[in-house]
């Protein structure tokens, strides 16, 4: 099959809370003409990143949280790949192109594998480029501690800086220099809030099979990915709306106990008097929330948080969010 029929797809990846939900989000509002496919993987049971993109968006929207892409739900991605071609040779979706969000804790590699090991993969799709998010807050420490954030530099067509208003222009040239050593072919810059130009970002044509060869000879064998066992996720949930002032107290000072080993954390919650659902998000020491879509009349509002981190006091932490419900009356 030619390379102009095949359906090009974009790999958005980045360590846990740069910011790929924030430029996917962007995507698919943006009036580009663009019908896109999405392929959501989330790091734990629960998927809330799915719930903020289906606030804004009509796209198709396939989730896969039972795993990490890049390991235990492989067979999952080549699947899901192969439903998405039999519904579009059908006629039962229309799309043009695919953009698969990996987990913060994703190596790209074995994602990208997938494109040149499976000819029924191969033969259909087109691997377009690896877009990798850095969060220039917190990018120093986590290259420093995680493989996973270096492999996500390493096998970018493209990198963009997120939060680079929080650091000074030294830490950021400083930044700048690492990653040129990690990745020189890679461009890099930064945006705010996902605001990045969509020819920047789809239809590149940046994957390029001999560079990633030069850098990684091994790309093409199959090999076993394994994450730090001392990170984990937890879930809560609650169908008890939570009082906002309490919540907002125990949040901030779990944070400045543990926000070192909060790697990402995020929910979508219920709050007692408030009509609309509240998503919040948060990466070490930064939180933020934002107040989502309504509630709806007959629906069921259940609260739904998510933890990632190393070695967290899961049981200080769901017994300190109980203490947070709202009385009830």
């Amino acid at each position: 099959m030619a390379t102009d029929n095949l359906v090009p797809v974009t790999i958005l990846t980045g360590f846990l809370g740069a910011g790929k939900t924030t430029l996917l989000n962007r995507i698919l509002q943006e009036q580009h003409g663009h019908r896109i496919a999405v392929i959501e993987n989330e790091f734990g049971e629960a998927g809330i990143d799915n719930e903020i993109l289906l606030q804004n968006a009509d796209e198709q929207i396939i989730e896969m949280n039972n795993g990490c892409i890049c390991c235990t739900v492989r067979g999952d991605l080549v699947r899901i790949l192969g439903e998405l071609k039999e519904k579009r040779s059908s006629g039962a979706l229309g799309f043009d192109r695919v953009i698969i969000e990996t987990t913060g804790m994703a190596d790209p590699g074995p994602v990208a594998q997938t494109f040149f090991m499976d000819d029924t993969v191969g033969e259909y799709y087109l691997l377009d480029s690896i877009i990798t998010l850095v969060d220039a807050k917190h990018a120093e420490t986590t290259l420093d501690e995680f493989r996973e954030a270096q492999e996500q530099v390493g096998f970018a067509d493209r990198i963009l800086l997120s939060k680079a208003d929080l650091v000074s222009e030294a830490d950021i040239e400083r930044l700048r220099q690492r990653l040129l050593r990690i990745n020189p072919r890679a461009p890099i810059r930064k945006v705010h809030f996902g605001e990045a130009p969509i020819e920047e970002i789809l239809d590149i044509r940046g994957f390029n099979l001999n560079a990633v060869l030069e850098v990684d000879p091994e790309f093409l064998v199959e090999s076993e990915h394994e994450h730090d066992e001392h990170v984990s996720s937890f879930v809560y949930r609650s169908l008890r709306p939570f009082d906002g002032v309490k919540l907002e107290e125990f949040l901030s000072s779990i944070i400045q106990v543990y926000g070192t080993d909060l790697l990402r954390y995020k929910g979508v919650l219920s709050l007692k008097g408030n009509a609309n659902r509240v998503v919040f998000q948060g990466v070490h020491m930064l939180m933020g929330g934002d107040m989502g879509k309504p509630w709806g009349r007959d629906e069921r509002r259940e609260s739904v948080m998510v933890f990632i981190g190393r070695d967290l006091p899961q049981d200080i932490i769901i017994q300190g969010l109980e203490q947070c419900l709202a009385k009830a009356q």
